[in-house]
């Protein structure tokens, strides 16, 4: 992973090629996380063993998975694989059956998790090993799009739902809300909230609507619902040269939504991270290990550590979640370099304040609809 330029090109090209080239035909949806699905990656045990800050085991919480779940999710994944081709295949390698448990199995205490794959740009195209063609490239937004439409047409029935995703999984779904959420008001009204992380989701400058989406705006209270939640993390400020929170696009910002406080401030966020490590001897394990991040030595499937971190969103030339570890909790370092920040950690570092936060919207969601 070398850095901000390859990672823009990349998503830059996906974004421009799916624009330019028609649709292709709609084809089968390969789901790597659906209700019902055999080897499941988001089907696993929720208990979890709340822990102090050093790591020290409190209680554990024996958490089932509700019967029928009154809300789904719908996740794409971010860049994980380890194909050496310039886009990934259909294929479920180890490395995504890992992001799904890291990044959606825990939602499925609330939600029914629909997850596709798609052939996305791979970790050996960042890298520039591998070079996919435009039209493979434009591939990548189709495949997702398909797979929304299918579950809209064959799962939904009406249901809310939140959208989630992170990297190269939020820079697609930012092209998806604007095409098939932000301009179909029906749709529009089953949007719970979607939760764009490390993506560098736009708004005007001083607004929370306007840049990437008209009618979607940034969540600012935890019972707005049909909103966008999205931020990228760094431990420190972030540098001039940081891949995300900066754009240079006139008269717009990246929108910094604090997932523990919508309406601005600091305030104390909730990692929670699965007990397995990440698909060993993967390209994103090894990133894992130079973060530093311990695995949690538990018994349940989970570990969580409440409030071990304070979280604040930047302002000026970057705007970011910066966290500060309290009570011993453990410092994060940048990987690959300080430029990334702690982007690997997006999805986990604040997951029982989103999984706390889609709860409430989708409460929220019900009594309205």
């Amino acid at each position: 992973m070398r850095g901000r330029s390859a990672l823009l090109l990349v998503v830059a090209t996906a974004l421009v090629c799916a624009l330019a080239l028609p649709a292709a035909a709609s084809a089968k949806t390969h789901w790597l996380c659906k209700p019902g699905k055999a080897d499941n990656p988001c089907d696993v045990s929720l208990n979890t063993t709340l822990l102090s800050p050093t790591g020290k085991r409190l209680k554990v919480e024996h958490i089932k998975a509700p019967r029928h779940p009154k809300f789904d999710c719908f996740y794409v994944y971010p860049t994980v694989s380890d194909q050496k081709t310039g886009v990934a295949n259909f294929h479920i390698d180890p490395e995504l059956r890992s992001i799904a448990l890291y990044q959606a199995a825990r939602y499925t205490s609330d939600c029914r998790m629909f997850a596709p794959v798609y052939r996305q740009n791979t970790l050996a195209s960042l890298l520039g090993s591998a070079h996919p063609t435009p039209k493979q490239t434009a591939q990548i937004y189709l495949d997702v799009r398909d797979a929304w439409r299918d579950y809209l047409k064959h799962y939904n029935k009406g249901r809310g739902v939140v959208l989630m995703g992170h990297s190269q999984g939020s820079f697609v779904l930012r092209q998806l809300v604007t095409k098939e959420v932000d301009k179909k008001p029906k749709v529009r009204k089953r949007l719970i909230s979607a939760v764009l992380l490390g993506g560098n989701v736009l708004v005007k400058k001083g607004k929370d609507v306007g840049g990437d989406f008209k009618h979607v705006r940034a969540c600012r209270s935890r019972s707005q619902t049909g909103c966008v939640i999205a931020f990228s993390t760094y431990g420190e400020t972030p540098p001039t040269n940081a891949i995300f929170g900066r754009t240079g696009d006139k008269g717009m910002q990246v929108l910094c939504t604090n997932p523990a406080a919508l309406g601005g401030g600091t305030a104390r966020i909730t990692p929670i991270q699965p007990r397995e490590p990440f698909a060993p001897g993967t390209t994103i394990a090894a990133g894992i290990t130079i973060l530093g991040v311990p695995q949690p030595n538990v018994s349940t499937e989970w570990g969580e550590t409440p409030n071990a971190y304070s979280a604040r969103c930047t302002t000026g030339a970057a705007n970011a979640l910066v966290i500060t570890p309290l009570r011993g909790a453990p410092v994060f370092h940048p990987s690959p370099d300080p430029s990334w920040g702690l982007h690997l950690v997006d999805a986990n570092i604040a997951l029982g304040n989103l999984i706390g936060l889609v709860r409430h919207q989708a409460a929220v969601w019900l009594r309205t609809h």
